[in-house]
């Protein structure tokens, strides 16, 4: 997979993906826990993914002008550092009871993850043959999905106890009601202390680990990011992933309220469906993509796979019960290959751009903070969460205009496809 000289950098930095992962596919947790202890509407809710995605806006142009100058290990580090402290910032959140501490916890997090997001895929990609560079992000994003799969499912344990129906919250006092709140939202100190103090265990090993800087042929340093613009297929390549990450959290982020009202299951039961379901298609589909490019060109791949979940999408729309849910799990299935897919090909060809090529893509990722607001608000407008599927099908119909056209590299000089 990767010359022996980058071997244990590789598994190192693959580790991040699941971490990333890991706290990410928390939020489709957090969403129905923090809707109940604050009686929030569905928009309101949503503004849990927009306080964790408005970060890669703000953040990761500077991530990657920080890298141009100091390298992947210094990005590496003051990602992971900036993710345990907003970990750490849960405990007093949950002490406030402020649900705006709690988005700012949120942010915080997010801002770490943008910059470990702007180092690891494009080093991952850099870590060996390019000709494998697509298949080998394809692979460690695979651990992302792993993530998916495990996230729910524990985070459901901890986080999403039963505790007081609606109907009995209502019959209390309002004092008493507080309490009840309070007691429930307090159940993500722990969780949340745990992954705190994880990540400042793998920092302290990346700090004493020598990573290999990948040789940078521009002298200038230039700290113009957007002149990484002029590839067209770069472009493309941001247009598409801020669709699809986008359509990949409203996919996630509203499942357990999805499932609970198609199917009519509880939330814990929902979240099962979501980790073992969900999670699992995720990552057994990134594992399957990565056979299939063997293959299949991985463009013609993404727009098969485009073409299916737009399908898959009028099916999660306009039906009910289970076959609903399964529809939403096939989606997972096969948008699995679409973010690393997208990265790999908007920074093939970009040179000393590629540094900001990848901010630019990370800072794509803001799609995930806009598009669940539409999905959010079609849901209340309806009255039916699974109307705001139509919100993720727009965004699959995008990506499938990359895969078709978008992807292909152009010589920003010449005008001539590469």
């Amino acid at each position: 997979m990767a010359k022996n000289k980058y071997f244990f950098p590789f598994i190192m930095v693959t580790s991040l993906f699941f971490m990333w992962g890991f706290v990410h596919n928390l939020d489709p947790i957090l969403i129905p826990h923090l809707k109940k202890s604050f009686s929030l509407n569905i928009l309101q809710s949503s503004l849990v993914d927009s306080a964790v995605f408005i970060a890669y806006l703000l953040v990761a142009i500077p991530a990657g002008i920080l890298m141009k100058k100091y390298g992947y290990k210094t990005g590496i580090l003051s990602g992971l550092v900036l993710f345990a402290i907003g970990s750490f910032l849960f405990i007093p959140a949950a002490n406030t009871q402020e649900y705006s501490f709690f988005l700012g916890a949120l942010f915080i997090i997010s801002c770490g993850l943008t910059i470990l997001e702007t180092a690891a895929n494009p080093y991952v990609s850099l870590l060996g043959d390019p000709e494998t560079a697509t298949s080998r992000l394809n692979f460690a994003q695979s651990f992302n999905g792993l993530a998916a799969t495990m996230a729910p499912i524990i985070g459901a344990r901890f986080i999403l106890t039963e505790g007081y129906s609606d109907e009995e919250l209502s019959t209390m006092t309002e004092s008493a009601r507080q309490i009840a709140l309070a007691s429930e939202a307090s159940t993500v100190k722990v969780p949340y202390f745990i992954l705190g103090s994880l990540i400042l265990v793998i920092a302290a090993i990346f700090y004493f680990l020598r990573l290999p800087e990948v040789e940078d042929k521009d002298e200038s340093k230039s700290l113009n990011v957007f002149r990484a613009l002029r590839h067209r297929h770069l472009t493309w390549a941001v247009v598409a992933q801020f669709f699809y990450v986008g359509a990949q959290v409203c996919v996630f982020s509203f499942f357990i309220l999805y499932a609970v009202e198609v199917a009519g299951i509880s939330n814990v039961l929902a979240a099962d469906y979501l980790g073992w379901g969900c999670g699992l298609a995720f990552m057994v589909g990134r594992f399957f993509g990565v056979f299939m490019m063997k293959f299949i060109a991985s463009e013609r791949l993404l727009a098969i796979y485009s073409v299916i979940c737009i399908l898959l999408c009028l099916i999660a729309t306009f039906s009910h019960g289970f076959i609903a849910i399964y529809a939403v799990i096939g989606i997972t299935f096969f948008m699995s290959i679409m973010f690393p897919t997208i990265f790999s090909l908007g920074i093939k060809g970009l040179g000393s751009d590629t540094q900001y090529g990848s901010s630019l893509i990370v800072m794509a990722i803001f799609g995930g903070a806009v598009l669940p607001l539409f999905f959010g608000y079609i849901s209340d407008l309806s009255g039916k969460v699974q109307y705001g599927q139509i919100v993720s099908l727009i965004c699959f119909c995008m990506i499938f205009a990359f895969a078709v056209k978008g992807y292909k590299v152009i010589n920003p000089q010449t005008k001539n496809y590469a």
